[in-house]
């Protein structure tokens, strides 16, 4: 039931930022990286990453988590770590030329969900196949799930 709670939480935080673009548009849309280049020319996050999004995210994982019966900073340690994986993801994309919004098996999938069940697993009984079956189960979630949501014009590619 944990895992279930836990995979409900990442999908959360990465799928709260495509519902809120959806639902905003440009809106409050503001880059994170507030279009600051890094040492080698490129963005750092890119224009997809907004503050509008960390925040949105951070909050409805947080209020997931509360839904669940579960501490409320248990909701914010993974949306917060969640992000951070994005980010860190969006950073190497950058680094490695691939544009804004492209896609990158596994890159995409596996910090974002990964990183915030690593940063939560002192606070919570999680083994190691715990973690495994939520990242796996994530990332071939998303992939299907993306592609729903691109069908109902939610979000703006099938990845």
């Amino acid at each position: 039931m944990l895992t279930l709670k836990l995979l409900i939480l990442v999908t959360a935080a990465n799928g709260t930022p495509v519902i809120i673009k959806k639902l905003l548009g440009q809106h409050l849309e503001l880059a994170l990286d507030g279009g600051l280049n890094f040492f080698d020319g490129r963005r750092l996050f890119g224009p997809s990453k907004t503050v509008r999004g960390v925040v949105s995210a951070i909050l409805a994982t947080t209020l997931c988590a509360m839904l669940m019966e579960l501490e409320w900073y248990i909701g914010t340690v993974i949306g917060s770590a969640s992000i951070a994986g994005d980010l860190l993801s969006s950073f190497i994309k950058r680094r490695l030329n691939m544009p804004p919004s492209s896609m990158a098996l596994g890159l995409d999938q596996v910090p974002e969900s990964l990183l915030p069940l690593v940063v939560v697993q002192p606070l919570l009984p999680l083994t190691v196949m715990d973690i495994a079956a939520v990242v796996v189960i994530f990332s071939i979630g998303q992939l299907v799930l993306s592609r729903i949501l691109y069908k109902l014009n939610i979000r703006d590619r099938p990845y």
